[in-house]
């Protein structure tokens, strides 16, 4: 598990994300990960028949967690299962990287059936993980099997992401984030969903460990951001209720 982090997020329009952008590229880096101006994220959250995950983050319930399915730029050979835990202002993240097979399974798994239905297709591979990953899929079937846990919704973006070694910063700007419930296209460029946010609006992300270097407090300074208390998962999933 990732130690914990401080998050805080922001809605922002076009122009003060692109002033952002350009008062902290010369400041930070480029992720090493990103090839071009951005990379895209899709991931499958899970949730039980009464979403109590969803209704606990909007509820602010101060120690949390969410359960997704992530890949990035729709890549079908790096897929993790994730859980987000939340507590305050703080986050981290257990991740396991899982097959295609694993992944079809748990996507295809009837909401209503409760354990019997990823038992017979899902209990090998997990017993198969190595011991790290094994660890954070026993947890997270543990969802799936005793509260019935299952896809509700995909949440779909573009990343651009910059980082600073001085107290592990991380500064993300995420657009067109949009809601989808194709679950079976989850690897397909051609993926239709709805706008989450309103016209022209994007969220802006900053971590860090335990402390926000003065000069990226600086060069953010003055850009009248509006802090987002609910997360992009909540902000899709909406989208359908």
């Amino acid at each position: 598990m990732n130690g914990y982090r401080k998050e805080l997020k922001y809605i922002v329009p076009d122009s003060i994300l692109m002033d952002a952008k350009s008062r902290i590229s010369g400041l930070m880096r480029p992720d090493v990960h990103q090839k071009g101006e951005f990379y895209r994220i899709r991931s499958i959250y899970c949730d039980s028949p009464s979403l109590r995950c969803y209704h606990e983050n909007m509820a602010g319930v101060s120690t949390r967690e969410k359960y997704r399915i992530r890949t990035y730029d729709c890549n079908e050979e790096l897929i993790l299962a994730e859980i987000k835990i939340r507590h305050r202002e703080t986050i981290s993240k257990m991740s396991a990287k899982i097959k295609r097979d694993l992944f079809d399974a748990m996507i295809s798994s009837d909401p209503h059936a409760g354990s019997n239905a990823l038992s017979q297709a899902v209990r090998s591979k997990v017993r198969d993980a190595d011991a790290a990953d094994r660890r954070v899929l026993e947890k997270y079937m543990t969802r799936f099997f005793t509260e019935s846990f299952r896809p509700v919704v995909i949440v779909d973006y573009e990343r651009s992401a910059y980082t600073y070694e001085i107290g592990n910063v991380r500064v993300t700007f995420d657009r067109n984030v949009t809601a989808s419930r194709e679950f079976d296209r989850m690897f397909d460029d051609g993926l239709t969903g709805r706008p989450a946010l309103d016209d022209n609006m994007h969220i802006l992300e900053i971590k860090y460990d335990e402390f926000l270097p003065n000069e990226i407090r600086e060069v953010l300074a003055g850009l009248n951001l509006e802090r987002c208390s609910s997360s992009k998962y909540a902000k899709c999933l909406a989208r359908f209720l």
